[in-house]
């Protein structure tokens, strides 16, 4: 129930965001909202979104109903129900939106991958799947390592969104910088804040190529070790770490073909960062045997020295580019989930890590 509901969260999150601008439609009579216009012109990209997003909230409803021993059809129609009767709502809400276009389509869709992610459910439980699955997770991480499992699995959402330097989440601070200045704009008494928060036009240095090696290997790194909070040591580990770095190589490869265009996904290999990549992937392997609050202790820090050095990392014209791509192109229905991931992973990990810290081996 829980992962349900948090994918009924993610799901109003995409649908409703950027969350401003809010009004009521001209000249329209509530009877009006309810009926879902059919779509002028079609976006492929949409159209897919629009069916896998509802897929895993299928699932997870289907395969409730039948954890509390509900029959196959029950499951099956209460699974489309609720995707249908979401999508719906949401729709509806999206016409009071200005930055967002409701369709029947969409509806549809969604309706289709409720449908379809609950045969998918109901099929995975039949066969043993999920009973399998769960079996491994607890052979891998035991019962108690939900919390690091949740944040290990965000982390690659986070990698989606833009970052200053690969693999360097959580550089917020410049944002925040100017929604503070902007906030003090005017005031004449926040004259020397604003003076002091404005960065300046020649103070903006490149990081060098040891420094931005540092942050890559450092970000895959700082994944690897929490990892290690939670497994026991083992070969386990060794598949974690290079799991890890394959999987840091794909998301950054998809970010940026996503953001370019495919025939540039690789443009972020560069030696720098490729070998900075390998560096964080031998740290880990090195450090695959130690403990788990030793693991623990070494993750914090290194969470913490990546995110310092992410913090000084300028924003370029390329990352500037990509940004805009994100934030007004066609990923608005992911940005804001990646963005706020990409900021605030490395803060989240800082504090469970603290928790770890005085675990018990």
């Amino acid at each position: 129930m829980p992962a349900t509901l948090a994918w009924v969260a993610l799901v109003v999150y995409a649908s409703a965001f950027p969350f401003s601008g809010w009004r009521w439609p001209a000249g329209a009579s509530f009877a009006s909202l309810l009926v879902l216009p059919w779509p002028k012109w079609h976006d492929s990209f949409d159209q897919v979104a629009n069916l896998l997003g509802y897929m895993p909230l299928g699932s997870l409803v289907a395969m409730v109903i039948r954890d509390a021993r509900g029959s196959t059809v029950r499951a099956l129609a209460t699974a489309t129900c609720v995707a249908a009767g979401l999508s719906f709502g949401l729709e509806v809400m999206q016409v009071f939106l200005p930055q967002r276009v409701p369709s029947s389509l969409d509806w549809l869709l969604n309706t289709l991958g409720g449908l379809i992610g609950a045969v998918i459910g109901v099929a995975l439980q039949h066969t043993g799947v999920v009973r399998n699955l769960q079996q491994t997770r607890e052979r891998w991480f035991g019962r108690s390592g939900l919390g690091g499992l949740a944040l290990l699995m965000l982390w690659p959402l986070g990698l989606l969104f833009p970052t200053p330097v690969p693999l360097g989440l959580g550089q917020v601070w410049e944002r925040m910088r100017d929604m503070v200045s902007d906030a003090l704009i005017g005031a004449s008494w926040a004259e020397d804040a604003v003076r002091w928060l404005d960065p300046g036009a020649g103070d903006v240095t490149r990081l060098s190529p040891l420094a931005e090696a540092l942050a890559v290997g450092l970000g895959l790194l700082g994944p690897c070790l929490t990892a290690y909070c939670i497994a026991n040591p083992g070969a386990r580990r060794l598949v974690l770490s290079l799991g890890a770095a394959a999987l840091a190589f794909g998301v950054t490869t998809l970010s940026t073909a996503l953001n370019f265009g495919p025939q540039h996904a690789l443009a972020w290999c560069t030696p720098t960062s490729l070998g900075g990549m390998g560096l964080g992937l031998m740290l880990a392997l090195l450090l695959s045997g130690c403990g788990r609050r030793l693991a623990a202790g070494l993750a914090l820090v290194v969470v913490t020295a990546t995110t310092a050095l992410v913090a000084q990392a300028p924003a370029d014209p390329y990352f500037a580019e990509s940004l805009h791509s994100w934030e007004q192109g066609r990923f608005i229905r992911f940005h804001g989930l990646a963005q706020w991931v990409g900021w605030s992973w490395p803060y989240i990990a800082i504090i469970w890590l603290l928790t770890r810290t005085g675990v018990r081996e």
